[in-house]
């Protein structure tokens, strides 16, 4: 008798810790979200899996994880907190100045030097900060997520060298 009360506290114990408590294969995943978009062609103005901009394809994956932001890189770089590079975490947004004009292009911060972003070239791709490209042309970084939410690192073997039309 003594054993069966014990077994039954046990599990409505471990059934209550884990009542409304939503477990990690629920959550989206930083990884799911970016590959199942990679490829999608570049649309300008575009929000939606037919074609995406650079802030629309930001959108598309912060929408999953119920984060609002402004429709425009140059907005969403006003977002959030400033990052330091050094300092980035996956999920941080990355931003560039690429027509001399300010913030123009933006990407998701994946880890290992990677970022995601929807290249007008290419569409939606990995590539490397590092880059010379990027290198040259990163102004900044912010972070819109206040914890982490099941962030998993894109795989290193995805990432696609991109040569930028001049």
């Amino acid at each position: 008798m003594k054993k069966l009360l014990i077994t039954m506290l046990s599990a409505a114990i471990l059934f209550g810790a884990s009542a409304g408590t939503m477990y990690a294969s629920e959550k989206p995943d930083l990884k799911v979200a970016v590959n199942e978009v990679i490829g999608t062609p570049y649309k300008w103005g575009g929000t939606t899996t037919e074609g995406f901009d650079c802030s629309g394809f930001i959108l598309h994956i912060f929408n999953q994880f119920k984060i609002e932001l402004p429709r425009t890189s140059k907005e969403q770089s006003l977002f959030g907190t400033l990052v330091e590079q050094v300092d980035l975490m996956p999920g941080d947004l990355v931003f560039f100045n690429t027509d001399g004009k300010g913030v123009s292009h933006a990407g998701i911060y994946l880890g290992n030097d990677q970022f995601a972003h929807s290249s007008s070239s290419k569409g939606v791709i990995i590539s490397k900060l590092s880059d010379t490209y990027y290198k040259q042309r990163y102004t900044g970084a912010r972070r819109v997520i206040a914890e982490p939410i099941n962030l998993a690192l894109v795989e290193p073997t995805q990432v696609q060298a991109e040569v930028p039309i001049k």
